[in-house]
């Protein structure tokens, strides 16, 4: 399971003009659920999102996590985070989880990150074509993996 994090001071993920989730200050995480993935990345990622220290504690340094902030997080599946970019011009998606499967996992991540964070979790739509807008806070980006 792969997890592209974003800090935000606000995000969005709108379908057919709609939007279906949004935060204020928090963190954005596209995730690409991979063959093989199951319970114990599904805990590791959560695990990871909640409590990643990415923002700032009292002297400006990266010591605070999301469970620790209480800002929100905004769950977008993306399956081509899970692509093959090694060789070619071409990404190969045989490396990402069929999409049954992603939706499964995906949403045992969504629940188990409900579960956990009393900060708040919107999501995407699995499958739909979505339109993300965020702003990010710093830039500040990492990739995690499970």
């Amino acid at each position: 399971m792969i997890a592209l994090i974003q800090r935000v001071t606000e995000a969005r993920v709108t379908v057919d003009g709609a939007t279906i989730g949004a935060i204020g200050a928090g963190l954005l995480a596209l995730v690409g659920v991979e063959p093989g993935d199951g319970d114990p990345q599904v805990r590791r990622i959560a695990d990871r999102l909640l409590n990643y220290r990415v923002f700032a504690d009292a002297d400006g340094r990266m010591n605070l996590g999301l469970a620790q902030t209480g800002g929100g997080l905004l769950l977008v599946s993306q399956f081509t985070l899970a692509a093959d970019t090694r060789s070619g011009l071409r990404p190969g998606f045989s490396t990402a989880a069929p999409p049954d499967e992603a939706e499964r996992i995906f949403s045992e991540l969504v629940t188990t990150c409900r579960e956990k964070h009393a900060g708040g979790v919107e999501t995407g739509r699995f499958g739909a074509h979505m339109k993300v807008s965020l702003v990010n806070d710093g830039p500040v980006t990492f990739l995690l993996r499970a």
